[in-house]
């Protein structure tokens, strides 16, 4: 009887139904659902009875306006996630229907964008890290009395990678950052599933890692909360990459013979640095192009003629500012490889010593590094004597830039 005999208002908004756009008829249909199943309940009393009608009312007002405002939440959002992905259109469309329920939504949504895994930026607050370690760990499997870091998505005949303890899922994540320290990988795999998360996130790999780096001088937190904290904020050399450095220059020729011309040559080379996690670094300068030369370096025990090896170390000024100092001489094998042809053996001994300022640019962290210093030490066998030339540093001196090399980290040799 009461389906039959609807109130005028109900009537209206039935109709009302019939010509709302698409976005607002879900909106619209619950509102009135709602509306209608507070009618058909019994009156509380008689009392108060004109008070009750209104609070109704205004209670329904508000859970349409609460209603409204979820909806076009949900579709600003969209709309975002579109733009970002670079589907500007259909982000428009997003943006319009959200719009349209609620004109100001824009200024009543509190996002915040997540932050680059890369190069990065995969950066993230350590109060959001610690809520989101908590939360993982509160929806991991009990069973047998026993934690489960996962479990198989479906049914399985042979042995799945959850029956192993934490201890051996950990080891193989210390294989998987291995002693080239490839972190970058280890943010990827914690994306797995929350039980590779949680064990991506033991503050014992990024401990060892922080211990690859700066040695000694990390042995206190003070002023990080963490040692994933310190290892992506503190400055520091990438591994995984090579830093590159272009010089470029007018040189100018000789005259033709009839002295009608004089020719004029662009003269391009490259300076390639890469570092390794226990202190050894190559240096190479070249004129050959990077995809030629970047794949032969990464291994230090490459046959690149004329290359360069030696140590590196950081250091931290009082001005805050992080420096690497480089020296670098020709391996003994290639200086004793030109004795044993017939040369004779040299009777000095050359070194480079390099100073870098290290900096960030763009997206990346520490992917740049400025000419400082630059110095050829020149050692004599017979007298012992050591002489310093020291290079003026001009616009011949380019600042080097980090490339990431894929290839580098392919492999893992040996486990963290």
């Amino acid at each position: 009887q009461s389906r039959l005999n609807l109130p005028d208002c109900h009537k209206l908004s039935v109709f009302h139904l019939n010509n709302v756009k698409e976005p607002e008829i879900s909106v619209e249909l619950n509102v009135f659902r709602a509306q209608w199943m507070s009618e058909l309940k019994p009156n509380s009393g008689s009392n108060g009875g004109n008070r009750g009608l209104s609070s109704r009312a205004a209670d329904l007002r508000r859970k349409q306006e609460l209603a409204r405002e979820e909806k076009a939440r949900e579709l600003f959002l969209k709309a975002v996630e579109e733009e970002e992905n670079g589907a500007v259109y259909e982000a428009i469309k997003y943006y319009r229907r959200a719009m349209q329920i609620v004109p100001d939504i824009e200024f009543k949504i509190n996002y915040s964008r997540s932050p680059d895994p890369d190069g990065g930026n995969e950066k993230d607050m350590d109060g959001e890290i610690e809520d989101l370690l908590a939360y993982f760990h509160q929806q991991l499997i009990l069973q047998d009395n026993s934690l489960k870091i996962c479990v198989p998505e479906v049914e399985m005949t042979q042995m799945h990678i959850s029956a192993l303890p934490p201890e051996v899922l950990i080891y193989i994540f210390r294989w998987v950052v291995s002693s080239d320290l490839d972190l970058r990988a280890l943010e990827q795999l914690s994306l797995v599933c929350r039980g590779f998360y949680i064990c991506a996130r033991d503050p014992e790999i990024w401990r060892l890692a922080c211990l690859r780096v700066w040695g000694r001088s990390c042995t206190k937190l003070v002023p990080f909360n963490s040692w994933r904290e310190m290892f992506l904020e503190r400055p520091r050399v990438r591994f995984d990459g090579v830093y590159i450095s272009k010089t470029a220059y007018i040189r100018q020729g000789e005259e033709s013979l009839d002295g009608f011309y004089r020719a004029w040559h662009q003269v391009e080379y490259y300076r390639y640095l890469r570092f390794f996690p226990d202190g050894q670094v190559m240096m190479l300068t070249t004129p050959e192009d990077p995809l030629v030369t970047v794949p032969r370096l990464r291994s230090r025990n490459t046959r690149v003629e004329s290359i360069m090896c030696g140590h590196y170390r950081l250091s931290q000024d009082t001005d805050n500012q992080t420096k690497v100092f480089v020296v670098v001489s020709k391996r003994k094998e290639e200086v004793n490889h030109c004795a044993t042809r017939g040369a004779p053996a040299p009777e000095t001994e050359h070194s480079f010593h390099v100073g870098l300022q290290l900096s960030s640019g763009g997206r990346q962290s520490f992917n740049k590094l400025n000419w400082i210093h630059h110095s050829c030490h020149i050692n004599y066998r017979s007298t012992g004597e050591t002489v310093v030339t020291a290079f003026d540093l001009d616009q011949m001196y380019a600042s080097f830039f980090f490339a990431r090399v894929k290839s580098y980290t392919a492999f893992s040799e040996r486990p963290l």
